[in-house]
């Protein structure tokens, strides 16, 4: 029988390269099948020579089965060799070295990659640290050379808040062992509350280390103008606070969201002997003051604001330190709670410090101004004429710390519009039903209103809804005569307060000024009937408030209604006694622990 021809691969066989058939390695070509390699030569063998077994051109086009008589198949085997025969030596003598021309060859693409890199490391310095750029490469101006240790104190005549505070803080002195927190890239101030946003985002970006939440490693500062050496006061003018911290209006959030952190910056003024500002230069609601008293408080009465370049966004232990909603993530999260929580306490019991920081804020900072109080007012007394007029026997009434009347009303909130239920299975809002139902189960509990022939508590209710819809709703499942809103005042100026749609925040910056005006001042009223916020002895106050958790009116209403009244008996434990409640949550409805916060940082 003829022996067959052997088969071979030709170019024409496989035309692509990048075609393999079959995974091969440089010891399993022919002639290798019947040798092996002692330990010894296995640790001596190069594994990364690259001319033993070639390119996978080579691969492919040598034959996968060679004939015994073609000059690649091996004569011999390693024994024939000889006892002498150094396969190492061989592999080695066959493998080229590093040359003069490879390494000649190779020398412009390194060139272009070192380039490369330092380039890019060049454009990241200059969009993070173009100071840090200017002082390695040398760059200067003339803006930037001072002319003495310091600049001559400013005269009476000199407007001492700098026009380029850039170029005024190049000359500034900054204590020993303080960094710079540099604004320079800013020529209008204060900043815009983004503009603060992304400076804390600078600032904060990266790891850091754990430090208590009054410690900043290292201590960053702006300089201040009345810290420079030489600095004299201008006569006739009060000196800026020795220490301040400012919250800025923004108009990003809703009113009581921008109360709850109020509430909370001004808790942390008191405690660090700060005074305290609103600023509401960017604020879409019109002025603070066109709806609450100035807000100036402090342990040094008549100082002024520091120039509005030495506001600080990041770190807080900056001596002019300013927040917005924008920024309250890095201010009132974890490290927040942590340090003011009760570590002692358990369940709802941790977070009873932080409400009192709410309340006593709500007491002596944020008060409504005469307007709002005139108006507030004007809408308690109607709902206590309707009250009065069913009960035969005269009620009386409490402050608001206090156990409250034994017959009153229930205080209602159904929120609408972008907010929608915390418990997920109701869907987007929380049913009519659950509203409804709650009111009912509370009036009944705490004995408001006496069954008469065995038909539900009714108790007066009133509501404050930001959904005439939702208003009317409601307001169909109970009689006529137990239900007041504003929208139902006789008033015609509180009539007008009654908010016309469901508030979403988009939508609500693009109204007239006017309009957001008057809505802020009809969120003033119904925020104070639904919560007793803001009453003084004799005033009337609701029993109870049911809302949904969702909403952040919901939990500035229990520190309206205050701790006792809001969470009734409280145990060691947290738990609350639910017979002696009066805040009531229709959403989650105590499924989440602890059933309140003390604030929502955006």
């Amino acid at each position: 029988m003829p022996r067959p021809e052997p088969l071979s691969n030709t170019s024409n066989s496989y035309p692509r390269f990048d075609t393999q058939l079959t995974p091969r390695t440089p010891h399993s070509r022919a002639g290798r099948a019947e040798e092996a390699y002692t330990a010894a030569e296995l640790e001596q063998i190069d594994f990364d020579g690259d001319d033993d077994y070639g390119s996978i051109a080579q691969q492919q086009n040598a034959p996968l089965l060679s004939s015994s008589a073609s000059d690649s198949f091996p004569q011999v085997g390693y024994r024939s060799r000889g006892d002498d025969y150094d396969e190492s030596t061989a592999r080695k003598e066959k493998r080229p070295g590093l040359t003069a021309d490879k390494i000649i060859s190779r020398l412009p693409l390194a060139l272009y990659s070192s380039v490369a890199a330092v380039l890019l490391v060049l454009v990241f310095f200059s969009l993070r640290e173009p100071e840090v750029l200017k002082k390695y490469v040398g760059a200067t101006d003339a803006s930037d050379v001072p002319t003495s240790d310091f600049e001559p104190a400013p005269t009476a005549a000199v407007d001492l808040e700098p026009i380029v505070p850039g170029v005024a803080h190049a000359h500034m002195h900054m204590p020993d062992g303080v960094e710079l927190v540099s604004y320079e890239n800013y020529t209008n101030f204060p900043l815009d509350p983004i503009e603060y946003r992304d400076e804390c985002i600078k600032l904060t970006s990266g790891p850091m280390p754990p430090h208590p939440y009054w410690v900043s490693r290292p201590l960053r500062d702006v300089p201040h103008i009345d810290e420079q050496l030489g600095y004299e006061l201008p006569p006739g003018e009060a000196p800026v606070c020795n220490r301040t911290i400012t919250y800025q209006l923004d108009g990003w959030a809703g009113l009581i969201s921008d109360l709850a952190l109020i509430a909370q910056a001004a808790a942390l003024a008191r405690e660090r002997e700060a005074t305290f500002f609103v600023d509401d230069r960017f604020w879409n609601r019109g002025k603070w003051t066109d709806h609450f008293e100035p807000v100036r408080v402090g342990p040094e009465p008549g100082c002024r604001p520091p120039p509005p370049d030495e506001y600080v966004a990041c770190p807080r232990t900056a001596r002019h330190w300013i927040l917005n909603s924008r920024t309250t993530r890095y201010h009132f999260g974890h490290g927040f709670s942590e340090n003011y929580e009760n570590p002692y306490g358990h369940n709802l019991n941790r977070l009873k410090d932080m409400f009192n920081f709410s309340w006593e804020s709500m007491r002596t900072t944020i008060r409504p101004n005469a307007r709002s109080k005139e108006l507030i007012q004007w809408a308690r007394e109607e709902l206590q004429v309707k009250i009065a007029n069913h009960y035969q026997n005269p009620r009386s009434f409490k402050g608001v710390q206090a156990d409250g009347p034994a017959m009153g009303y229930i205080g209602l909130h159904i929120r609408r519009g972008d907010r929608s239920a915390q418990w997920r299975a109701y869907g987007s809002y929380v049913p009519l039903t659950e509203y409804v139902q709650g009111v009912v189960d509370t009036g009944s509990r705490l004995g408001l209103e006496p069954p008469v022939e065995d038909k539900p508590v009714q108790p007066f209710t009133y509501i404050a809804s930001d959904s005439p819809a939702a208003i009317n709703e409601f307001s169909s499942s109970f009689s006529q005569d137990r239900v007041f809103s504003l929208s139902a005042s006789k008033r015609q100026e509180l009539r007008e307060l009654a908010s016309q749609e469901p508030y979403v925040q988009n939508d609500f910056m693009t109204l007239e000024e006017d309009v957001r005006v008057r809505a802020t001042r009809g969120m003033v009223v119904d925020f104070a009937l639904l919560s007793g916020a803001w009453a003084q002895d004799g005033d009337l106050i609701p029993d109870a408030t049911v809302c949904a958790v969702s909403s952040v009116v919901c939990k500035m209403a229990a520190v309206g209604l205050g701790w006792k009244r809001a969470f009734g008996e409280v145990n060691e434990m947290g738990e609350i006694e639910e017979a002696t409640r009066r805040w009531v949550d229709v959403d989650s409805k105590g499924r989440i622990v602890p059933v309140w916060e003390a604030y929502q940082a955006y």
